[in-house]
């Protein structure tokens, strides 16, 4: 790689040619301010704030967008410079609610922050503020568009990182407005739900919906049986609004938090990632093995902002994909079903939580009459990542000195393959694991599969099953995922054979460790420290693969039968069907 010589405030550093001047002085430890700027983005250099100085020139360039040149001096701090981003400031907040007690991003808003950095107590201009209604449509995020300050991430997430195309600016100047086209709704646009618009703004123009008190007002109630399951990629980041290193693993302090909060009953969402592998796996080998198995290649669909884009997008890949449940869904249903059975509890009373990473879950658990397999509501209610943290903070628990708990049985007992699914490839690789036992009734030597592990946006390999070798690939990333969709298609349509024999896709960047729902300022870094997390909870685990969860093996003895039965189809598979792009 070449390198050249620059330097930051007069002192010499040596940098990669192609460097921006903002990593560049981030590496040597000068931070300059930014807002439009994210690390998953590419830079526009929309809100001015980064603005320095090149030596010997009239000019000044905004750091985040502008590559460093051999030889150039940049002042990235003087009074002038600290005088024009204090302005910009200053501007912005003119346009800006002063609602920071009640909005939801009180305490963790970049603007916020910023304007405390630049010590503003008075404001020298006349507010500004546009009246423009909030949209509460869709039961995952809120968009308050009064609170936007028009940094352009949600519509960059929107449309690069996603390709979903839900957002984007509408108008010009003053009246600039950031909504879907037209000014629909977003439950009218082609939204998925995934929340990424609303895990990178930097303000409290899109958040998730917060039915916090929801669950208070059900713990409450003393008709109520709460039920609470908590998926893996909680448990690797939750921390982080504790002050700890994301990746550091609270599986049993987060057990004995909802207890402290009022739940019943403590479930872990693993345990059904146990049961979405004994079905989705043993339809994988259907597949392969049967003519009327269904086509190959098979997709995993435990997402449902994915689902939600391939029902939009991709109608026609419909027949590929799995008809299991997402593993929420299917601990929902046995919950009111074979937990309700166990305890002796009608099914009626019972409450079913659970803790997601993910605001497309919000949506997932209406999506359709098969979320009420147990003859009533699954799923009552979902809650993320960072509504539990606000909730314990709430509660005045001392969450980090908690005495760690087990979950309760019978379904909270979980292997190793149950809490990768919190992590790109984790799906992929938990399934492989179970299909291998399956073909050839032999136990997988190594069950690490590093061909499907690392954060790549597409990722392919050849993992050999018994006498077959399958072709899989894994992409996270809705733009990541149009490519794959698009090669199984051109083969499909040309007659050739199918590329691939499995594929898992997850909507969001770094799978669900990365999810709408996570505590913010989620970037690379963090991903990869709470993938770490995820893959230690699998190398403690005394049991690491589906097939030999004793509550898995109990709950088909005893209820199920056997993965793809009467009953399983039942309660743990599903149905798609194509949706509009553009609701009426």
């Amino acid at each position: 790689m070449a390198m050249v010589n620059i330097k930051i405030n007069g002192q010499p550093h040596e940098v990669e040619a192609g460097t921006s001047i903002l990593k560049a002085a981030k590496a040597f430890q000068v931070n300059i301010p930014t807002l439009c700027y994210h690390p998953d983005l590419e830079p526009w250099a929309a809100c001015g704030l980064c603005v320095v100085k090149v030596e010997n020139s009239p000019k000044m360039v905004r750091a985040c967008a502008t590559e460093v040149v051999n030889g150039q001096n940049y002042i990235t701090h003087d009074p002038e410079l600290m005088e024009i981003r204090k302005t910009v400031v200053e501007l912005m907040q003119s346009n800006h609610p002063n609602e920071c007690l009640t909005c939801a991003r009180n305490g963790s808003c970049e603007f916020q922050d910023i304007s405390a950095d630049f010590c503003i107590r008075e404001a020298p201009y006349c507010e500004m503020l546009k009246d423009l209604p909030r949209d509460e449509s869709t039961p995952s995020i809120v968009l308050d568009p009064r609170k936007c300050i028009n940094c352009g991430r949600c519509v960059q997430v929107c449309q690069q990182l996603q390709d979903v195309w839900a957002l984007e600016f509408i108008n010009r100047g003053y009246d600039t407005v950031m909504q879907p086209a037209a000014g629909a709704l977003l439950n009218e646009s082609p939204c998925i739900k995934c929340g990424q618009c609303s895990a990178h703004c930097p303000v409290g123009a899109i958040y998730e919906k917060d039915e916090t008190e929801e669950l208070l007002a059900a713990i409450r109630d003393e008709t109520k049986h709460v039920a609470i399951q908590v998926a893996p990629a909680v448990r690797v980041a939750i921390g982080e609004a504790f002050g700890l290193e994301p990746g550091v693993l609270l599986t049993g302090k987060i057990y004995a938090a909802l207890r402290m909060l009022g739940a019943d009953a403590v479930f872990d969402t693993n345990f059904a990632a146990d049961l979405t592998i004994m079905e989705e796996g043993t339809e994988l080998v259907h597949r392969l093995t049967s003519k009327d198995g269904g086509p190959l290649p098979q997709i995993t669909s435990c997402c449902p902002a994915w689902t939600d884009f391939m029902e939009k997008y991709y109608p026609d890949m419909i027949p590929h994909f799995s008809t299991a449940k997402s593993p929420m869904m299917m601990q929902g249903a046995v919950t009111k079903t074979y937990y309700a059975e166990k305890a002796e509890i009608d099914p009626k009373d019972i409450y079913s939580v659970a803790i997601m990473p993910c605001t497309a879950k919000k949506y997932e658990i209406g999506r359709d009459d098969n979320m009420h397999a147990s003859g009533y509501n699954d799923m009552d209610l979902v809650i993320t990542t960072r509504e539990l943290a606000r909730l314990i903070k709430r509660a005045g628990i001392d969450f980090l000195n908690l005495k760690d708990e087990e979950a309760d049985n019978p379904i909270g007992i979980y292997s190793g393959a149950g809490t990768i699914f919190g992590v790109t490839g984790g799906v992929m690789e938990a399934a492989l694991r179970t299909a291998y036992k399956l073909v050839t009734d032999e136990e997988l030597g190594d069950v690490n599969i590093q061909a499907v592990r690392g954060m790549d946006g597409v990722r392919s390999g050849e993992v050999p099953v018994g006498d077959t070798t399958l072709r899989v690939a894994v992409a996270h990333g809705m733009a990541n995922v149009r490519q794959l969709m698009d090669e199984v298609r051109e083969a499909r349509d040309s007659g050739k054979e199918p590329p691939y024999h499995f594929i898992e896709v997850m909507a969001c960047k770094g799978g669900c460790i990365g999810g709408g729902g996570q505590p913010y300022n989620t970037d690379e870094e963090v991903r990869q420290k709470r993938a770490a997390g995820i893959y230690n909870d699998d190398e403690k685990s005394t049991v690491r693969c589906s097939y030999q969860n004793p509550s898995i093996i109990k709950i088909y003895d005893d209820y199920l039968g056997a993965p793809l039965s009467d009953r399983s189809h039942e309660l743990l598979h599903t149905k798609y069907h194509a949706r509009p792009l553009y609701q009426k």
